[in-house]
């Protein structure tokens, strides 16, 4: 096998073994492909959608502790996420990894 062949292949397997992730401006992965996220950008989404969808006093609010109970974090973590103090940055690029 030419040598130019085997770069190629090793560039292939190296592709399907390696994933794109987000990344803010600094570089550092943010959303679910933190290394330390419990929850999906889909579930950080829905927690959100679900606190803003009846006010406070509505019988049918879901407020932080059930949101919790729901999505299996703690009432912090909730009330942070629907306060939009974390979960909150965009994606300023995508970078490949191993």
């Amino acid at each position: 096998m030419s040598k130019k062949l085997q770069e190629k292949e090793l560039v292939i397997e190296l592709v399907k073994t390696s994933k794109m992730v987000a990344v803010n401006d600094t570089g550092r992965r943010i959303g679910e492909d933190h290394p330390k996220a419990n929850l999906s950008d889909h579930e950080v989404e829905l927690m959100r959608k679900l606190y803003e969808l009846y006010p406070i006093d509505h019988p049918d609010h879901f407020g932080y502790r059930r949101l919790a109970a729901k999505f299996g974090c703690t009432k912090t973590a909730a009330r942070k996420i629907c306060k939009y103090t974390i979960r909150v940055q965009l994606a300023s690029s995508h970078k490949r990894v191993t």
